[in-house]
């Protein structure tokens, strides 16, 4: 977790900038999936100032940063969608929703790329130094980052985007019981994030380094 001032800024810039992504991509899924709402609305854009949650997109990450939360995330508004525009009532609520966390994967990826390039070009002399370097602390958050988000949003309960897809493989029994959670999800979401997301997350981690480093 940052420890100054500028570490919090940085962290807090690209928890930002994920967010907008993570959002954007939400509404350019319903936009092709037949409903322009969110698009009319302005939210597919990145653009922070359409997506900020006063609480999921300030003070939580704000109050994780300074505190010490063992991660960093956050949310933004939900994006609307009208379930009589989409052309499958059924399917496209699934799409929509998994199109944040693979917005957040993509980046994840992308970004992972780059700077396995710039170490081929530039190696670090070790993997402290690679932790610590100002030219990778910048890259590697943003891989981080939005590893965590798109954890953090696969849990299944509402209102995060795990519930959708779970929603769409329950009967209607399992979905009732599903939608009853609704009113606590996001606490029940912050406390699974504090203790089921460290083997997933760790492995991701791994996975990113060794490939990143060449190992």
């Amino acid at each position: 977790m940052p420890t100054n001032l500028a570490d919090v800024l940085l962290q807090y810039a690209v928890l930002l900038f994920s967010l907008c992504v993570h959002e954007a991509a939400h509404a350019l899924v319903a936009d092709r999936c037949g409903d322009p709402s969110a698009r009319l609305l302005g939210r597919v854009t990145l653009n922070p100032l359409p997506h900020i949650d006063p609480v999921g997109t300030v003070l939580m990450p704000l109050v994780m940063m300074f505190t010490g939360f063992p991660y960093l995330f956050g949310w933004a508004k939900p994006v609307p969608f009208n379930p009589v525009n989409l052309r499958n009532i059924r399917r496209d609520p699934v799409l929509i929703a998994i199109a944040g966390p693979m917005s957040n994967m993509l980046v994840a990826i992308v970004t992972a790329i780059v700077l396995r390039v710039i170490v081929m070009v530039d190696a670090p002399e070790s993997v402290s130094d690679f932790l610590s370097a100002p030219q990778y602390i910048i890259p590697l958050s943003l891989i981080m980052i939005n590893l965590i988000l798109m954890l953090f949003n696969l849990i299944p309960v509402p209102p995060l985007d795990g519930h959708h897809v779970l929603h769409y493989f329950l009967p209607p029994a399992g979905q009732r019981v599903l939608e009853s959670i609704g009113p606590f999800g996001i606490l029940i979401a912050i406390i699974a994030a504090n203790t089921v997301l460290d083997t997933p997350l760790n492995f991701l981690k791994e996975l990113v380094l060794g490939f990143v480093l060449g190992g």
